[in-house]
């Protein structure tokens, strides 16, 4: 017996045959492995956007409608998630806000580094406080609760091209204030 095509695949588990879709992913798991690893050059991110990519792909396959090939699609999946995995961490590597909000007190640190810390973060709230609502909204979803931009859209009833524009901006201009806070310090 011959091995079933993708779209014999895709008809059967678009027909209720779970089988069909695990089929699927043994046939192109390894290639949307090292795709995803190419960008995020990390083998636990890559795994992480595999099990992404093959969960859209499950939740989506059901109205494939065969326009193009299946590994075309799962390469265009593959690629959005790549990319916003690499925007995510570009943007947590611009500053680190989270290092700032999780520190733990170990008993080493100066009286003067605990003051410093401290005003730090006050600094960073006061950046928060000075965004635009709707940017200071989509800022606090996206990067403190992690949201992905469909559900921020869905929750600020607006559209994902505008939210990507007002995320951007909110974090340009945390950064653009903490680096004018800190210049003038002594």
């Amino acid at each position: 017996m011959s091995p079933s095509s993708d779209v014999e695949l895709i008809q059967r588990f678009q027909q209720g045959e779970e089988a069909a879709f695990n089929e699927l992913v043994r046939r192109y798991q390894e290639k949307v492995y090292w795709l995803a690893r190419r960008f995020v050059n990390d083998h636990d991110n890559a795994d992480d956007i595999v099990q992404d990519v093959f969960i859209k792909a499950y939740d989506a396959l059901k109205n494939f409608r065969n326009e193009s090939g299946f590994y075309t699609w799962i390469y265009r999946i593959t690629v959005n998630a790549s990319l916003n995995a690499v925007r995510r961490e570009r943007v947590r590597n611009f500053f680190r806000i989270d290092e700032q909000f999780e520190y733990e007190d170990t008993g080493t640190e100066s009286p003067t580094e605990k003051v410093e810390l401290q005003e730090q973060r006050a600094l960073i709230e006061k950046a928060i406080e000075t965004l635009p609502e709707k940017q200071k909204a989509v800022f606090i979803l996206r990067y403190y609760d992690e949201l992905p931009y469909e559900e921020i859209a869905n929750i600020l009833k607006t559209s994902v091209g505008g939210l990507k524009a007002n995320y951007f901006h909110a974090v340009q201009k945390i950064g653009e204030y903490l680096k004018r806070a800190n210049a003038t310090r002594p």
